[in-house]
């Protein structure tokens, strides 16, 4: 199978799974509208300096910080797994609106550069906050259409991007703390 036979192929396997899914999703919504919602949960534990095990439904996966910021620097931090999920959610819903609005996408790949002070993570300065305090995506889009074509599906991917909405809308957060014995 030459390369451009595996690209047409991964690409009509990714319509055709993009079709059926939006399709299921369509019956299932029409049928009862309450099963749109959906709850998300992610638990983690810490262990070693500020690393922690992180289990998200079937899945696991690792995060620390860097050895100047306590850690062991054994994996991705807090902040870069953010910015990972920013990309791969553009990553998926351009390719979503891709096929929605028939626009032909051969290849995206996403940059995400996050400006952090880190004064207030550690307190030093209370007007500065401990997050991100902008965060710039680059979208480089290989196909045949033209850029007013890929404008279009840029505004419908910022438009509709479950996780570039969390970093550009505030969404409340509720905290509690419950104290257990320690192991």
């Amino acid at each position: 199978m030459s390369h451009a036979t595996a690209k047409l192929s991964v690409a009509e396997d990714r319509s055709q799974r993009l079709q059926e899914a939006g399709a299921g999703w369509g019956e299932r919504i029409s049928a009862a509208p309450h099963s749109a919602a959906l709850t998300f949960t992610v638990q983690g534990e810490g262990f070693d300096s500020v690393a922690s095990n992180i289990r998200a439904g079937k899945h696991t996966f690792t995060v620390d910080e860097p050895a100047a910021l306590g850690g062991s620097d054994v994996a991705a931090s807090p902040v870069e797994y953010a910015l990972a999920a920013l990309v791969s959610c553009q990553v998926v819903v351009y390719r979503l609106y891709a096929e929605n609005l028939g626009i032909q996408v051969d290849d995206v790949q996403i940059t995400a550069d996050g400006q952090l002070d880190v004064r207030g993570l550690f307190g030093i300065d209370p007007s500065i906050r401990p997050g991100f305090s902008s965060v710039d995506l680059k979208v480089q889009i290989a196909g045949p259409e033209s850029a007013e074509r890929y404008e279009e599906l840029r505004q419908a991917v910022d438009a509709h991007c479950p996780v570039l909405d969390l970093f550009a809308n505030p969404v409340p957060v509720t905290t509690s703390v419950q104290l257990i014995e320690a192991s």
